[in-house]
């Protein structure tokens, strides 16, 4: 049977990282400016594009702050505080969405894979640590240019030629990444996410074919093949 390539963001996809990658940022922006930033003002950087990269959305907030930290000073704090000594990094707070099951269901019509703006060890480090079902993992250290450009997805299908492909993800920069590699993209809208229907509305904007709250409403309808 040839099965079809069923391709996940990770983060806020199959991971809710709100008080994880979300709260790095704030607490990197507080270490470097004393400065505090909101979830929804995080939000409002996101829906913008081009700021699918965390550590570029802190140095930018950093600098709107009015401060100038070298990029690499920033990148350090921010690892720092993520993945802190292996038990107390903000990575440890970062909660698996996929219900029981699902995934394994999924996998007996989809060859499951992610394309993810982490690299592709902290992708497996997570994957692991809620025994997740195997997965095909591009990173942002496999692809020359990271998202919204098409490199990881175009990657996958290079490698999987066969089947119907299809794009999950919940940002503006995942959406536009499908688009430019011509794939089916599903939105993926959070309940938690700050003003969600103003997500809703971009994510339909930028070409999503569905957006649903997480992916355990995902339903695989013959209209996704379009």
């Amino acid at each position: 049977m040839v099965k079809d390539l069923l391709v996940f963001d990770m983060d806020g996809v199959l991971v809710d990282v709100s008080d994880s990658y979300r709260e790095t940022i704030q607490q990197t922006l507080l270490h470097f400016t004393g400065k505090e930033v909101t979830r929804q003002q995080i939000q409002d950087y996101k829906n913008q594009g081009g700021y699918n990269d965390d550590w570029v959305l802190s140095k930018r907030l950093i600098e709107d702050a009015g401060a100038d930290v070298d990029f690499e000073t920033i990148v350090a704090k921010f690892q720092s505080l993520f993945h802190g000594n292996g038990e107390d990094g903000l990575m440890n707070r970062e909660r698996w969405i996929p219900g029981p099951g699902l995934l394994e269901e999924l996998a007996e019509t989809n060859t499951l894979a992610i394309f993810t703006g982490r690299f592709r060890w902290e992708a497996e480090v997570t994957l692991r640590k809620f025994n997740a079902p195997p997965f095909v993992v591009v990173g942002v250290d496999d692809v020359k240019n990271p998202k919204p450009a098409p490199d990881g997805l175009v990657q996958l299908r290079a490698r999987f030629p066969q089947g119907v492909m299809r794009y999950l993800g919940d940002t503006v920069d995942d959406a536009r990444s499908a688009a430019a590699a011509g794939v089916p993209f599903i939105g993926i809208a959070p309940g938690n996410t700050p003003d969600r229907p103003r997500l809703v509305e971009l994510l339909r904007a930028e070409g999503a074919i569905e957006v649903i709250e997480n992916v355990n409403e995902l339903v695989l309808r013959e209209q996704y093949a379009g």
